[in-house]
């Protein structure tokens, strides 16, 4: 943990005053229909100012590249889904370590943030971190506007929404997503129109509200029309550029759009590319598409068909779902590998591609770009998520994050290891770190005869009278460092600058003066590791690289002004959420990092973001504290830290307990064992259960287990008890002994099933009782909400249980998993009554025992169907056990 040494200013905010509706909150990134989008403004959506980007396009260049076969003129567009959803998608990043955190910036022209499904919203703007990290490297990252296929639950009526025009002409759709791509700060707009249903005026209006918003939009906005609707208004891709699409991109001479994705199958690109030039345009406005969603560098591609051995390229490259790495890998590890070996190739080395393996990685054909062209340039190796958490190498947070808006400028070259003899091995380690969450890692066998030169970042740095260069490293043994800086007049020469020899188990940070190359470009910088003697382990961690010129004005920055919490929540009396906001400082701030003051006095960092508002994700009370001290403090690009600002929560009297529990089972045989599991609120200290017939009869544990051996029907008691009071709970009539509980079985099975809706025929209710969970066999159900699931099991029957296998049994995220829901039964299909309500689920299977209860209908009540606000069902089997 850390303390913060500097002065603050105190302002007191009593969370207790707050309104009752002033709930905080988590903050989502954004999702509509059409119709949401026509009535979104950012003063009605409270999360609007979390999902601003507060990080300018920054500029890039790229030079000449490393690899001999790549070129400059063609470029890339990468459609990625860099959540694993649509909705629930957090603002500012979460605490899990476990997150795409997309790093190759510098083979991206354009990223296309991936989204949009039937089930959530179809218009879908990037999350705020996705844009910053975007911005940072030189990235314009566009939202998309995906319109789905019908079995994908695609409506035409969408499509007639947004292309809905005024009698002035003008388009209150194209209008809203002008505004808000300028809002939230990002540059275009992604538009998939896979609708069926369109008509040739359909395909003339789809034209007209391109044009308008081509001709409306700034100049630094681009759009990108997608390969699938054609001048008929059918959908039929083209894979091509021709007479059946082209008036999507060009006509009579007018820019309708700034670029076109043509669908996978493309076969005859240089027609494509005559057609582009036959209407004015650029073939490298044309983005032949590779699905790389399946397999990823498995896929198989026609290279040559777009980049002839010995010609120049043909047209531009499109890459749709490259997140396969991430969704394919077992570990971030795992992930950063499969990342590499994308992106640059299976040997690793973007600057020597020639493998015998038909993937050679982009690396080989595009050359890299660069955003280190302006000073200062300091990093530390962050890749934008970590195990834990440091500041100037002191921890102060042990468990996981990511926020993608921290990420830093990473290596340009992953990774140029150039060696005599076997080379170090350089990674990027989440172990240890100066500050975030990583740091670079250089490790293995070190001598003379395998010195390793380390190729770090292609740069365009120009050196004053006062700039100077500092590394800050880690090491067990000694450093045998040098940084290496190549120059615009000689860039294939690098000049080798020694770094103190100093052995040190702490970070040092040595500084080298660049005064005697006044006046120089820098071109790149790397890293030299050399020893007389061998070192045979070699292991150091570099946790900062800075360049900066000494007299620029950069002081240390003052507190944050205005600190306020706008919106607080208590839940149970014991977790505690809120949402800051403050002015922002005038001075260039990197980021703001908020920290929790607990009840020693130490801080535990809660989170970081450079915007002006943050959402302090819930927090546990700490020993039934009254008030709990959060503290904002601004950083600046050296990773200097301000003064800080604090504010109060005060939280509510601390609460007595509601018990609560349940049984895994109620329908047992003499002599069986139930395992009871308490549930009651976690301020519960002391447990005081009463088993009627049981064996024991009472018990004091939190989670007894309890045989019962005469047959008959038994209550349960709880009494859960605090320093502030008690709560019993007594469950009449739950369980059951009988000697024929051995003849429980699913009764559902095989059963009639009947359900609102069904997302297609092969997904109806009978999918859900048929024992199967391979196959995709399951039912699913889109549209409005509650959805509902009956099975009729045919005749009355003594039931004592529910399982249900949710979205992640079948193999599906997570996050499809059934959130709450309720199952009545009935004896008659008309008079229901509750035997189930389950609210804040997110196992792939649940099982709910019950007293036991004779009915014939069961119904499934799908309230909430996914963890976010996807409102598609996904039941993969529905069991209803009992005799």
């Amino acid at each position: 943990m850390k303390k913060i040494g500097a002065g603050f200013i105190f302002l007191l905010v009593m969370c207790a005053a707050l309104s009752a509706s002033a709930l905080a909150k988590q903050p989502y990134s954004s999702y509509w229909f059409p119709e949401q989008l026509l009535q979104w403004s950012p003063a009605s959506d409270p999360d609007a100012a979390f999902n601003r980007s507060t990080i300018p396009l920054q500029d890039r260049f790229a030079g000449e590249g490393v690899n001999p076969h790549a070129t400059k003129a063609p470029k890339v567009m990468a459609l990625s889904a860099l959540n694993s959803g649509t909705s629930g998608v957090p603002s500012q990043g979460s605490d899990k370590f476990g997150a795409n955190t997309f790093t190759y910036w510098q083979y991206v022209d354009k990223l296309v943030y991936w989204g949009g499904s039937a089930g959530e919203g179809i218009i879908v703007p990037p999350s705020a971190d996705t844009i910053d990290a975007a911005h940072k490297n030189g990235v314009p990252i566009l939202g998309t506007v995906f319109f789905p296929p019908a079995v994908y639950g695609g409506k035409y009526e969408w499509v007639k929404q947004m292309l809905q025009q005024n009698s002035d002409g003008s388009f209150p759709a194209a209008e809203k997503l002008i505004q808000v791509a300028a809002h939230y700060g990002f540059d275009g707009w992604f538009i998939n129109q896979e609708t069926e249903g369109g008509t040739p005026a359909d395909a003339q209006q789809m034209k007209a509200f391109l044009s308008y918003l081509e001709s409306h939009k700034s100049a630094s906005m681009h759009i990108v029309w997608y390969d699938s609707m054609t001048k008929e208004g059918n959908i039929s891709w083209q894979n091509a550029l021709n007479d059946k699409n082209a008036m999507f991109l060009q006509d009579n001479g007018k820019q309708i759009t700034d670029s076109m994705f043509l669908n996978f199958w493309w076969k005859d690109l240089k027609s494509s590319a005559e057609k582009a030039k036959s209407l004015g345009r650029s073939p490298f406005d044309l983005y032949a598409g590779i699905d790389v969603e399946a397999k990823g560098y498995d896929t198989k591609v026609n290279w040559n068909l777009l980049f002839p051995d010995g010609e120049p390229a043909v047209t531009s490259l499109g890459i749709y779902r490259p997140d396969w790495a991430f969704n394919s890998a077992e570990s971030m590890e795992d992930f950063f590998n499969r990342e590499n070996k994308f992106w640059v190739g299976p040997d690793g080395n973007p600057g020597n591609t020639a493998s015998s393996q038909a993937w050679k990685g982009i690396a080989s054909h595009v050359a890299e770009a660069s955003p280190v062209n302006e000073l200062p340039f300091s990093t530390s190796f962050n890749t934008g998520s970590g195990q834990k958490y440091y500041v100037l190498g002191k921890q102060v947070r042990d468990t996981g994050w990511n926020n993608r808006s921290l990420q830093d400028i990473l290596p340009t070259w992953r990774w140029i290891a150039d060696s005599k003899g076997t080379p170090l091995t350089p990674v990027l380690d989440w172990s240890d770190a100066y500050y975030g969450g990583s740091s670079l890692k250089v490790s293995g066998v070190l001598s003379h005869d395998n010195a390793t030169h380390l190729k770090l970042y292609k740069t365009d740095l120009k050196i004053e009278a006062n700039t100077k260069l500092s590394v800050t490293y880690k090491t067990q043994s000694r450093p045998s460092l040098k940084v290496g800086l190549a120059f615009a007049d000689r860039p294939d020469q690098f000049v080798f600058l020694n770094v103190k020899d100093k052995t040190s188990p702490d970070w040092t940070t040595d500084t080298l003066n660049l005064t005697p190359y006044k006046g120089k470009r820098i071109v790149a910088l790397s890293l030299y590791f050399d020893t007389r003697d061998t070192i045979s382990d070699y292991a150091i961690q570099i946790g900062q690289l800075s360049i900066q010129n000494a007299n620029d004005p950069m002081k240390q920055l003052p507190a944050v002004r205005e600190l306020i919490v706008t919106q607080s929540d208590f839940r149970n009396g014991i977790y505690g959420d809120a949402r800051l906001q403050w002015k922002p400082l005038d001075q260039q701030v990197k980021q703001y990092e908020i920290y929790r003051v607990l009840p020693d006095g130490s801080e535990v960092l809660m989170g970081a973001t450079p915007n002006h508002v943050f959402y302090v994700p819930e927090m546990r009370r700490i020993d039934k504290e009254a008030v709990t001290v959060l503290k904002v403090v601004a950083v600046n690009g050296r990773y200097e830290q301000g003064q800080a600002t604090s504010v109060k929560i005060s939280w509510p009297a601390y609460p007595k307990p509601t018990a609560e529990f349940k049984a895994d089972q109620t329908l047992v045989a003499p002599g069986e064992s139930v395992n009871f599991t308490d549930l009651s609120t976690e301020v519960t200290e002391g447990w005081s259960w009463t088993f009627e017939s049981g064996s024991p009869a009472v018990s004091t544990l939190k989670n007894p287990v309890v045989a019962f051996n005469q047959e008959g029907v038994y209550s349960v008691t709880l009494t859960a008890t605090n320093s502030s009071g008690q709560d019993t709970l007594t469950k009449q009539a739950l369980i059951t002994v009988s000697k024929q509980a051995g003849a429980v079985k699913n009764l559902a099975l095989g059963t009639t099933a009947t359900a609102d809706q069904a997302c297609g025929e092969k997904e109806g209710a009978p999918n859900a009782v048929d024992g199967k969970v391979t196959d995709n066999s399951k039912w699913c159900a889109l549209g409005n909400l509650p959805h509902w699931l009956q099975v009729d099991l045919g005749a009355e029957y003594q039931i004592s249980s529910f399982a249900i296998k949710h979205a992640e049994s079948g193999g599906e995220w997570p996050g499809f998993n059934t959130s709450d829901y309720v199952i009545q039964v009935s004896s008659d299909g008309t008079d229901w009554t509750d035997a189930v309500k389950v609210q804040g689920n997110t196992a792939a299977e649940t099982a709910d025992a019950i007293a036991l209860v004779k009915a014939r209908y069961v119904k499934l009540i799908i309230i909430k169907p996914s963890q976010g606000a996807d409102t598609a069902a996904r039941i993969y089997e529905f069991e209803v056990k009992g005799l």
